[in-house]
């Protein structure tokens, strides 16, 4: 993988609508705490071709979670952030 994008080869059938298969595209990822909330946009992720549900890669997923812990540790209410490849 390059950048947190999916590799090509391993794209697979959406289990939603479990019609489409998913290829390469970007996400806006919410993460909620309480009354808190962080958006990650241009997230890195496999989209389904025919209902558009997003799937993000475990370790893009990780970084996201620590970034939003880190976010609600602070006191952010609401925040919106770029998401920033490793």
């Amino acid at each position: 993988m390059d950048a947190g994008f999916p590799d090509e080869e391993n794209l697979m059938m959406c289990v939603v609508c479990k019609k489409g298969n998913t290829g390469p595209g970007i996400a806006t990822v919410t993460l909620q705490r309480n009354e808190s909330a962080v958006v990650f946009r241009g997230v890195p992720a496999e989209v389904c071709a025919n209902c558009g549900e997003e799937y993000v890669a475990g370790d893009v997923a990780a970084r996201l979670e620590e970034a939003a812990s880190q976010a609600f540790l602070a006191g952010v209410k609401v925040d919106i952030r770029e998401y920033v490849a490793a």
